[in-house]
């Protein structure tokens, strides 16, 4: 009797300390403290794109130079204003993070330039429609460039052009593209965009055309000039179109040249497609 009320205090202690340990607060004295001084810009590196910044201070500016960069200065003549420390709030696509900003006098070695938004910094987030971050994205796409191209589900050639789709994935509410382009001309090939859009498969003059753009998500690499090869992978959010109609991919080359390539894909590769 005394071991089954030993152990079952036991029980108790366990789920109090894991209780305390996931508890739905948290609380300041808990947070990451960064000094910051009005003579240095202070920036946050995101390991995601950032989605939304509170600074609790009207004497700290802040912007985003880069997606996932985060700059703050103090404005000046209002370093009066910042009494004991703020709380900065820094939200990803799938997690939140907090630190306590306090105010330091003059140019000391030890004020920082730079913060790495680490992992023990943050908790997990389910941010509304986002069901896979950049950073999953990315990693997806490097793992179909590791496979070889293999046979071409689709094709097409146009100017001394030649387009190739490779692969076909899906992951969540996402599909993923993976296309070649080869220039077998001895001119460069300048990417002016890259267009997705969902058309009927045969145009006659008496039929109004019907075109929806879908826009990429996420991609790769950014558009570039090539030479002789070029691969991306492309992510789209999931869609479906009737058998009538195929996903037009067209390449435009910049002016004065203008090369247009477009590649087709039908319904059904999105059907067949592999899970990543």
């Amino acid at each position: 009797m005394k071991r089954s009320i030993v152990f079952l205090l036991a029980i108790l202690w366990a789920a109090q300390g894991i209780y305390a340990q996931n508890s739905a607060q948290t609380y300041r004295k808990d947070l990451p403290e960064i000094a910051i001084s009005r003579d240095i810009s202070l920036h946050f590196i995101s390991p995601e794109p950032i989605q939304y910044v509170d600074i609790s201070t009207h004497a700290i500016a802040g912007d985003l130079p880069l997606k996932n960069v985060l700059r703050l200065k103090i404005i000046p003549d209002s370093a009066a204003q910042f009494e004991g420390a703020s709380i900065l709030t820094i939200v990803g696509e799938s997690f939140i993070a907090q630190y306590n900003l306090r105010y330091t006098e003059g140019q000391s070695l030890a004020i920082p330039s730079k913060v790495n938004i680490l992992p023990e910094h943050t908790r997990p987030l389910d941010v509304p429609g986002i069901s896979l971050t950049s950073k999953e994205m990315q990693d997806f796409a490097m793992r179909i460039l590791q496979e070889p191209a293999g046979s071409t589900l689709r094709k097409a050639k146009a100017f001394g052009m030649q387009a190739k789709l490779n692969h076909v994935y899906t992951a969540g509410d996402h599909v993923f593209l993976d296309i070649t382009y080869y220039n077998q001309t001895n001119l460069p090939y300048q990417i002016d965009e890259q267009r997705f859009k969902i058309e009927d498969k045969k145009i006659t003059k008496a039929t109004n055309v019907q075109s929806v753009e879908i826009k990429p998500v996420w991609q790769l690499y950014p558009n570039s000039t090539f030479k002789k090869q070029y691969r991306n992978v492309y992510v789209l959010q999931k869609a479906t179109f009737p058998g009538n109609k195929v996903l037009n991919i067209e390449l435009t080359e910049k002016q004065i040249s203008g090369r247009v390539l477009t590649l087709q894909m039908k319904y059904k590769d999105i059907l067949n497609a592999d899970n990543l």
